[in-house]
C-alpha cells in the first residue's frame, strides 16, 4: 500500500523546471498519489494541466486562498465554478479560509478591511462548495472558531471538510470530530515541540487521519531547515505509525483508504 499527500504545492517546482524530478522521487518513496491545492488564478490552470498530464497520480484543487485575497477577490473568483466543468475537474475547492496571522501587524484599519475581505471570500466560496457538493479544504491561521461558524453557517456537509496542516490543540479537535469534519496533518507532527498536535492526531483517531506535506513548507525531520517534498511524506508517515502504536503498513493502508474516500479518487 503506497501513501498519498493530501496537500501539496507544485507550483514553486514546476516554475523552476523541478517537477520531472519531484514526481520521480515521489514515486520512489512509494507515493501513489498526490494532491496540488489551488491558491489563486495563477496557479489553477497550471495545476490542471499538470493533473491531466499524469493521470491517476497527480489531482489538484481550485480555490482562493485567504493570503490571495484582495480588494477585487470577486474578480478572482469569477471563473473559479467553471474548473469542474472541464475534462479534468477539480477534485476538491480550496484551499479557502480565514487568516489573522498574515494581517499587517502595525495597521489595525489595513488587517480589520483585509480580513473583511477574507470572510467575504470564504463566504462566497463555502456557497460555492455547498452547490457543487465537492470536498473543501480549510486554511485557518489564528482564526479557527471565526472557520467552523461559518462552515457552520453555510450548510457545506461537515463530512467533506478538511482542516489542512492541523496545529490546533484537543479542544479544536473535538470540535471538528463532533461535527464530522476532518484535520490532516504535517512534518509539524514529527517535531519535538508538537505534543499538542500529536494529542488531537490520537483524539480523532487512526481511522479518520490522512497525511500532507504542505510542500515546500513544513519539512518532516530528519530533513528540517531544507525545502519540503512529496517524497519526505515518508517519514512524517513512519513517525506517524509510532504516535498510533502500529506498524507503517497500517498506517499506509488507514491513510490512504481516508485520502482516497475523502477526495474520491480513483
Amino acid at each position: 500500500m503506497g501513501l498519498i499527500d493530501t496537500h501539496t504545492h507544485l507550483e514553486s517546482f514546476a516554475r523552476k523546471g523541478q517537477l520531472p524530478g519531484i514526481l520521480a522521487r515521489s514515486r520512489e518513496a512509494g507515493l501513489e498519489a498526490l494532491v496540488t491545492i489551488g491558491t489563486g488564478p495563477e496557479d489553477w490552470d497550471l495545476y490542471r494541466g499538470i493533473a491531466r498530464d499524469n493521470p491517476g497520480f497527480v489531482h489538484y484543487t481550485a480555490g482562493l486562498h485567504p493570503c490571495s485575497v484582495g480588494e477585487r477577490w470577486s474578480e478572482d473568483l469569477a471563473t473559479l465554478e467553471s474548473f469542474w466543468e472541464h475534462e479534468t475537474p477539480p477534485v476538491a475547492l480550496g484551499e479557502t479560509g480565514l487568516d489573522r496571522f498574515h494581517l499587517p501587524k502595525d495597521d489595525a484599519a489595513a488587517a480589520e478591511r483585509i480580513f473583511r475581505w477574507q470572510r467575504a471570500a470564504f463566504a462566497a466560496q463555502l456557497e460555492l462548495t455547498r452547490r457543487l457538493g465537492c470536498p473543501l479544504v480549510v486554511h485557518s491561521r489564528g482564526a479557527f472558531a471565526e472557520c467552523v461558524e461559518m462552515v457552520d453557517a453555510s450548510g457545506v456537509d461537515w463530512s467533506r471538510v478538511v482542516f489542512h496542516c492541523f496545529t490546533e490543540n484537543e479542544a479544536e479537535m473535538a470540535e471538528l470530530v463532533r461535527r464530522g469534519g476532518f484535520g490532516s496533518f504535517t512534518g509539524v507532527l514529527t517535531y519535538k515541540s508538537a505534543d499538542n498536535v500529536r494529542q488531537a492526531a490520537r483524539l480523532q483517531g487512526l481511522s479518520r487521519f490522512m497525511l500532507e506535506t504542505d510542500a515546500p513548507y513544513l519539512t518532516p525531520m530528519p530533513h528540517r531547515g531544507k525545502p519540503n517534498e512529496p517524497a519526505y511524506l515518508r517519514h512524517t508517515a513512519e513517525f506517524s505509525a509510532t504516535v498510533f502504536s502500529v506498524s507503517f503498513d497500517e498506517l499506509a493502508a488507514v491513510s490512504t483508504r481516508n485520502a482516497r474516500a475523502f477526495y474520491r479518487l480513483g
